[in-house]
């Protein structure tokens, strides 16, 4: 069964990780590659499990070299993120190169966050936004990266899993509308998150 929580236990200290570095980024980028998802010319799903998560974390203390109290803090941003049990989690990016071009994007899609979904053989599952994030502003201008959740019911985490299965990935934002249909690899490798 898939772990759903990351704990400290999980963790290499620093020059243990150091030694499969090279190697745990080959494998972190083999399995984000069925995990990422362009819907429209500007978004990007980007699908979080355990093992995505435990590769951040793992990054951020390295880089920054924190100790014990970022080691408490990045577990906490970041284990939210990993999928538990009937749920999909997403990381969505707004990607625009021209920063000029990227925040008029930006300042017109607020509330983004409440038209973002997942279909299931014609079921509609919306986003529920990582809690305590606000992630538009009182001028309207969203942020560029939402972290989402998708709560499947027992029906609908079912038929994710049968092969086959019509699953959509979509935005229905009055200024951005665009849908992106799961190929069988990706709904296949999201299905292992369901349990």
């Amino acid at each position: 069964m898939k772990k759903t929580v990351i704990d400290r236990g999980d963790l290499l200290d620093l020059p243990a990780y150091d030694k499969v570095r090279a190697e745990r980024r080959k494998q972190i980028a083999e399995i984000k590659r069925h995990r990422r998802i362009a819907v429209g010319p500007h978004a990007t799903f980007h699908f979080e499990c355990y093992e995505t998560m435990l590769y951040q974390i793992q990054e951020m203390l390295r880089a920054e070299r924190g100790g014990d109290e970022q080691l408490k803090e990045e577990l906490a941003a970041y284990d939210p993120m990993v999928p538990k049990g009937s749920e999909l989690v997403a990381t969505v990016m707004f990607e625009i190169e021209d920063p000029v071009i990227r925040d008029r994007f930006l300042s017109g899609l607020g509330g983004v966050e409440n038209h973002i979904f997942i279909e299931v053989a014609g079921a509609k599952v919306m986003a529920r936004p990582e809690k305590d994030l606000e992630r538009t502003k009182e001028s309207g201008k969203t942020s560029s990266v939402h972290f989402l959740h998708f709560d499947l019911d027992k029906d609908q985490a079912a038929k994710f899993k049968v092969a086959g299965t019509r699953v959509l990935v979509g935005i229905e934002h009055p200024n951005y509308g665009h849908v992106a249909i799961l190929n069988e690899e990706a709904r296949k490798e999201l299905a292992s998150d369901l349990t």
